[in-house]
């Protein structure tokens, strides 16, 4: 069976840079996703279509069709009196907060101290090209349920 619009896909993977640092990967345990339906970085959505069980293939994704250019803005910094008092603040972790319109945005922890954590609203691999080196381990249709529910579910059916 060809990757295309709701396929299920197993794969494991190794993401670098353009240096060749190793930026992640699956480590033995694959990523499974829903494909068409913007679960993993556009460029390599569209690399896997049309590919089978048992390919290996080298992608190349530019920052446009990966996590997008980085912005101009600056790091924002948001005092620690506003955060919960546990608030284990990491370099690269994600936090939802709210714009001024009241919508949900996703901002990315680019540095803490005692006092404040600073966040930006680019991802830490916006602007970089990322190489990913991928073998696909299967390809099968989804079922209804995973369709219904927009994701893959695990062995048994559980989520």
């Amino acid at each position: 069976m060809k990757i295309a619009q709701d396929s299920v896909v197993t794969f494991d993977y190794t993401l670098t840079d353009d240096e060749g640092t190793v930026l992640d990967e699956s480590g033995g345990e694959p990523l499974v996703y829903l494909h068409g339906y913007g679960m993993i970085v556009p460029g390599l959505e569209g690399a896997l279509a049309g590919r089978t069980a048992g390919e290996q293939l080298k992608a190349v994704v530019a920052p446009a069709d990966g996590y997008g250019e980085r912005t101009e803005e600056g790091a924002l910094r948001v005092e620690r009196s506003r955060l919960p008092p546990d608030f284990d603040a990491e370099p690269g972790m994600p936090i939802e907060a709210s714009a001024p319109d009241g919508t949900s945005i996703t901002l990315w922890i680019v540095d803490a101290d005692a006092d404040a954590v600073f966040v930006s609203p680019d991802h830490p691999l916006a602007g970089v090209t990322l190489h990913f080196d991928v073998t696909i381990r299967g390809v099968r249709a989804a079922t209804p349920d995973e369709l219904a529910h927009g994701h893959v579910h695990g062995p048994g059916g559980a989520h």
